[in-house]
């Protein structure tokens, strides 16, 4: 061999000495890795905050729920849960009415269900939401009407009497039946709340064993929609409940979906069970409403990103559900209203949960992606359409060149400064900078 003479490569670039390998992408994805199946992202907007959204201004209401539901202007949410009131009659903001408020007779009386077309001012919001391609409505209920249970009380805990249950499995239908007179399709219902925490609101306990027992009661009546359980306070808690179910052949047969909240504890791992799983409801903790990206407080954007990132990855979970998507006062809601002035705010919660739920649709499979440098969180999916999204969330506080990006793609910025701003990807090559959620879309 010559001395002294470059080896050239048929591109004509020189060749890559074998002792100075060239260093890994910033980001590679693998599409032969196949994880979860992707549900949706969505919103509750349980508890009467609906009413909030209605004291706007036309105008007003047309641009939130844009921010809600379009795929262009917002976050394209494609999931809505609905609350399944269980108050009496005339009850107060903040309180769902029942659909039967007053006590038929007893568990074997006819029922003597009412229906007002409104359900605490929820289906204006579903047939709107409904209209922008929204067709993933989960009803929950957060406890049976007080005279099932043995507290007398929807609120503060209580159990439900062992008599009622299969009055109350009926009442849970007959909410789904009364969707389907106005147009509504519920696909997914819930019969318990966070079952391992007594609430002052409306809150109702179930163990584990108790759960899958009236499942086995819901299921049979329930056979037009996907029975949920068990909305457990935290990730961890969750667990019990989807393993109660899983080891009670009956029980398993009729549960679809397996859901938990991150109050409690965060999502650090999948749920014990094949089933879909969802990330039910959370929002963080804070003392003020906040809108900032990146400030540190815990309730910020970036928060929420870092949040949507793990339950992903880490859960493996197939749904992302938030709470709120608007509320007033020092709500971490997606957006505040203040029903009084007729105004409302936008916090970058919104955009962080947007970046991931405007581009990754019903249907889509994650794939596998992993990233050279520690700092960055990464996730990837390709949707039905074959397009590919790749979430990149930069951790650390120095850019990070990204070269070789595939296809032909475009990023979107999400960070202090930036909303999902679109950003050319040129020569390939696109600039992950520091504590920014920067999503790519490949066609």
């Amino acid at each position: 061999m010559l001395r002294g003479i470059v080896a050239i490569t048929l591109l004509g670039l020189p060749a890559v000495h074998p002792a100075h390998p060239a260093p890994p992408p910033a980001v590679t994805v693998d599409e032969h890795v196949r994880h979860q199946e992707i549900d949706g992202f969505g919103i509750s907007q349980a508890f009467r905050r609906n009413e909030l959204l209605k004291a706007l201004p036309a105008e007003q209401q047309r641009e939130i729920l844009d921010l809600w539901f379009d795929r262009k202007k917002g976050a394209g949410l494609s999931i809505l849960r609905l609350g399944i009131g269980s108050s009496p009659a005339g009850s107060p903001y903040d309180h769902m009415v029942s659909i039967q408020p007053e006590d038929p007779g007893g568990p074997d009386a006819p029922p003597k269900y009412v229906w007002d077309g409104d359900d605490n001012s929820q289906v204006w919001v579903a047939k709107e939401a409904q209209r922008y391609g929204v067709r993933r409505f989960f009803a929950d209920a957060w406890s049976a009407p007080g005279y099932m249970k043995d507290n007398g009380d929807d609120k503060n805990g209580g159990t439900l009497l062992p008599e009622w249950r299969r009055a109350y499995a009926d009442y849970l239908v007959a909410y789904t039946k009364f969707y389907a007179r106005e147009g509504i399709r519920i696909t997914d219902l819930g019969f318990t709340n966070e079952p391992d925490w007594t609430a002052t609101y409306a809150s109702m306990r179930f163990t584990p064993e108790q759960a899958a027992e009236f499942v086995k009661v819901l299921g049979p009546v329930a056979k037009d929609v996907k029975v949920a359980c068990c909305d457990s306070f935290g990730w961890n808690e969750a667990k019990a409940y989807t393993a109660a179910i899983e080891a009670d052949p009956e029980a398993r047969r009729w549960v679809k979906t397996h859901t938990g909240h991150t109050y409690a504890s965060p999502v650090d791992a999948p749920l014990p069970t094949a089933r879909r799983t969802w990330m039910s409801e959370w929002n963080p903790n804070g003392d003020r409403w906040n809108t900032a990206w990146d400030d540190g407080s815990g309730f910020d954007g970036f928060t929420i990103a870092s949040a949507v990132h793990d339950a992903l990855t880490l859960g493996q979970v197939s749904g992302y559900v938030y709470w709120l998507g608007a509320s007033r006062g020092t709500t971490r809601a997606l957006l505040q209203i203040d029903d009084v002035a007729k105004t409302y705010s936008v916090s970058k919660r919104l955009w962080a949960l947007a970046a991931y739920s405007r581009f990754i649709r019903p249907g889509a499979v994650r794939v596998g992606a992993s990233a050279a440098d520690p700092a960055l969180k990464v996730s990837a999916f390709r949707n039905p359409d074959g397009s590919r999204v790749i979430e990149v969330l930069n951790t650390g506080t120095a850019a990070v060149t990204w070269k070789g990006v595939p296809g032909r793609a475009t990023a979107y910025v999400t960070n202090n400064d930036n909303s999902l701003t679109p950003s050319p990807v040129t020569g390939r090559t696109v600039t992950l900078q520091p504590r920014t959620l920067t999503t790519l879309v490949v066609r």
